[in-house]
């Protein structure tokens, strides 16, 4: 699999309205509204993405890290292959994705913009 770079950063909490003003206000990220996404999500020059959402709005995770790929399928396969448990591919307005748990018992993302 060829991971081409981090595309995406995210944070749950229950704090959301005050994370996603201090993301603005003070860290100075712009606002990027994504449809089919239910979180505060804000742009990076570098074309990546921050989300700020509720708790449990993520999944079963506080974070979440998104590994840009060209190819979903084929690295969805490749991960099956491995034995990791992936879910079933998801998308918004942006990109295509999935959720899997690592050796860490941690959730991790596959995204491919569209």
């Amino acid at each position: 699999m060829e991971i081409l770079g981090l595309v995406f950063a995210g944070s749950a909490t229950g704090r959301r309205p005050e994370m996603a003003a201090f993301v603005a206000d003070v860290l100075g990220l712009e606002p990027a509204p994504t449809g089919g996404v239910s979180a505060d999500m804000f742009g990076l020059p570098d074309g990546s993405f921050f989300a700020v959402a509720g708790p449990r709005e993520m999944g079963d995770t506080s974070r979440t890290i998104g590994f840009l790929v060209a190819d979903l399928e084929a690295a969805v396969a490749e991960l099956r292959a491995a034995g990791v448990e992936v879910d079933e591919p998801a998308e918004n307005e942006r990109h295509r994705y999935v959720h899997f748990t690592a050796p860490d018992g941690k959730l991790y993302e596959l995204v491919q913009e569209r």
